[in-house]
């Protein structure tokens, strides 16, 4: 459907809009540079991997590659 994108994984589906898409793209991006840069906190670094010891290099290519993935597939 244009203007429109699916994520899925087996049988599991979540769909966004083509401006959601873009907007969580570019989200993804800015935290990859925030964690690359050292911008973000320990804490917020373990709040976002729930609990689990941080790791900024991990996160910031997680994010970048996600952003990537996301922007070339709208």
């Amino acid at each position: 459907m244009p203007g429109s994108m699916t994520l899925g994984h087996i049988d599991t589906l979540v769909m966004l809009s083509h401006a959601d898409a873009e907007r969580l793209s570019a989200l993804l991006a800015g935290l990859s540079a925030m964690a690359a840069s050292g911008r973000l906190s320990t804490e917020q670094l373990a709040a976002m991997g729930s609990g689990e010891a941080p790791d900024r290099a991990e996160l910031a290519t997680w994010s970048r590659t996600l952003a990537t993935h996301l922007r070339d597939h709208l």
